[in-house]
């Protein structure tokens, strides 16, 4: 019996831009900027990667009846990468706003936490995982979550929001939190 190899085709090229290195060591890409650095983990059963001067060639697989997932795992590595090359040269952000109708709230950064004492007067702080590299800075009322990744930015507002939620009273009265601007 023989061993027949998988068919490959080349799905698509995505271009590197200036001032942007791409490293490429098995199933990881490493995609480093002015601004920092984003690694992009992918599965190599269903994609192969590879570098040349300007251009990654991102090769699907077709292999094993994996033809429909091949090509979801294309398109969700294409747009992941092209994020994470605009990540490193200019910053995804967030903005929210602390909304309190008479408990001041106020937040910290302790670690790899975010703080946020006084919600609803409570004695004790309510506490939000920081994601990855992801940066906060508060000034008054406004809160700007930003970093390279966008993963990690969503990620972080998203838990932040999570973790002001007021439960066991009615939502239309206790709006105290940190809230999404609307641009």
């Amino acid at each position: 019996m023989s061993t027949k190899e998988p068919e490959k085709i080349i799905a698509f090229e995505v271009e590197i831009p200036e001032g942007i290195t791409v490293e490429v060591k098995g199933n990881e890409i490493d995609i480093k900027g002015s601004l920092g650095s984003n690694r992009r983990i992918f599965n190599d059963s269903l994609l192969e990667v590879k570098k040349s001067d300007k251009k990654l060639h991102i090769t699907l697989v077709k292999d094993r009846g994996l033809e429909k997932k091949s090509k979801t795992a294309q398109v969700s590595i294409k747009k992941e990468i092209e994020n994470d090359m605009r990540g490193v040269n200019s910053y995804y952000e967030r903005k929210m706003r602390m909304v309190f109708a008479h408990f001041p709230i106020n937040v910290e950064v302790k670690g790899s936490v975010l703080q946020i004492n006084n919600i609803i007067g409570e004695r004790f702080p309510r506490m939000a995982n920081i994601v990855g590299s992801t940066k906060i800075e508060a000034k008054g009322q406004a809160v700007r979550v930003y970093g390279t990744s966008l993963d990690d930015v969503s990620q972080t507002a998203a838990n932040i929001r999570q973790a002001c939620r007021i439960r066991n009273k009615d939502s239309r009265v206790f709006q105290d939190g940190l809230y999404h601007e609307i641009e």
